[in-house]
């Protein structure tokens, strides 16, 4: 959105939004740096202070805590899987934002928060779970293909193959920890 953004500048743009479902139109300017005067917050605690959301705390005793817990990893997974979606659909764009260990390390907070390291050191182990089921080969999700397919055809593959895909699957490994590193501090998706 940004590259479409830099060709306003200075002008009205009308700016569509998609909530639940319904269309809202609403024209805004675009200033003189690309931007459409959004602005982000990180302090969720300040938009409740301005009054424009309310923010609601649940604390959670010791028992109660494990099943929240468990609703809140699979409500990460979903959104998750749905991020994921966009990144490998290339009409979304998605694959411009990936980031590498410059992104991750970015997410943490600039002071220590222990329920913000704990959140997303989390969120992270979910990332990770999902990815190693993905079928690449050399990932537990390419070990569980083969499994599957030895299963099917009561054929074992040969050991050639078997080493031929895992060196694949380590090239493709090593190509997305690049262009994801690269990414950060080149911009090569952007």
């Amino acid at each position: 959105m940004s590259d479409i953004l830099e060709t306003k500048k200075n002008k009205d743009v009308l700016l569509t939004v998609k909530r639940n479902g319904v269309d809202t139109s609403f024209v805004t300017h675009v200033n003189n740096e690309g931007q459409i005067g959004f602005y982000a917050f990180t302090n969720m605690k300040q938009l409740d202070s301005l009054g424009w959301l309310k923010l609601e705390i649940t604390k959670y005793s010791f028992f109660p805590a494990f099943p929240a817990g468990v609703k809140m990893t699979f409500t990460e997974l979903r959104d998750y899987i749905a991020q994921f979606k966009a990144i490998v659909n290339p009409s979304t764009g998605g694959y411009k934002g990936v980031g590498g260990f410059k992104a991750m390390g970015s997410i943490f907070s600039s002071s220590w928060d222990w329920e913000w390291f704990w959140k997303m050191t989390a969120m992270l182990s979910v990332i990770l779970a999902f990815m190693n089921i993905l079928p690449i080969p050399g990932l537990d999700g390419g070990h569980v293909m083969f499994t599957l397919w030895e299963m099917i055809t009561g054929r074992k593959l040969s050991d050639k193959f078997m080493e031929y895909a895992q060196i694949a699957g380590m090239v493709i490994l090593l190509a997305l920890m690049l262009y994801a590193n690269g990414n950060d501090w080149f911009g090569w998706g952007r």
